[in-house]
């Protein structure tokens, strides 16, 4: 049986990292339908409602179980709302590494979810699951992504030449008719890496014991 991650939820500050219910699928479709979301990202296009709860009901499960990673909707604690996905991919047990991906809500940006939401998976990974090196591959145009790498201490390797394709503009029936090849940043974080804060954490803060990096 191949070794996998447990069902599990993770608390930041100000978000819970959760499985994904059928219950999120018309918020989790709005979110992919973003024309951002559309160019850097690998999901399918469109990505509809019926699509939204097969991920929740079938492929997000299937996925845990096989043992390639687990995907976590990222909720707000104060009102539950949904405001980003995260998946953990390409994981190899033998060498304690796993590739994160991430994508947030277009009304959430900003706000600093992301950084916080893959600091807590990170923090997770490697203080709960013995994990010992984090991937994080961004399109070479993807500036916001970028920040999120940094923001969290996250090391960059190097550059994976031709390595991805940008999505473009869509035609009047939904489909992509414009794509095109982009180089791939690849970034990493250990456990070494992370900054942790001088003091404890307060209650209030969910266990949060890591910063983010200015």
């Amino acid at each position: 049986m191949a070794a996998s991650f447990p069902e599990t939820a993770i608390s930041t500050e100000r978000l819970l990292l959760r499985p994904l219910a059928e219950d999120d699928a018309p918020g989790l479709a709005a979110m992919m339908a973003d024309e951002l979301v559309l160019a850097w990202t690998d999901r399918p296009h469109p990505f509809t409602e019926a699509r939204a709860a097969e991920l929740a009901r079938t492929l997000a499960p299937a996925h845990r179980a096989a043992g390639h990673g687990i995907v976590l909707a990222v909720t707000e604690h104060l009102t539950q709302r949904l405001v980003g996905l995260v998946e953990l991919r390409n994981t190899d047990w033998r060498l304690r590494s796993t590739e994160i991906s991430f994508i947030t809500a277009a009304w959430a940006r900003g706000e600093g979810y992301a950084p916080e939401a893959v600091l807590g998976v990170a923090q997770w990974l490697f203080e709960d699951r013995g994990f010992l090196r984090l991937e994080l591959r961004t399109a070479a145009g993807n500036t916001a992504a970028q920040q999120v790498a940094q923001k969290i201490g996250g090391i960059s390797e190097g550059v994976l030449r031709s390595a991805w394709i940008v999505r473009g503009e869509t035609g009047e029936t939904g489909e992509v008719v414009e794509e095109s090849r982009s180089d791939l940043i690849l970034w990493s974080l250990l456990p070494e890496d992370l900054e942790a804060p001088e003091a404890p954490a307060p209650a209030w803060a969910g266990g949060h014991r890591y910063v983010l990096r200015d």
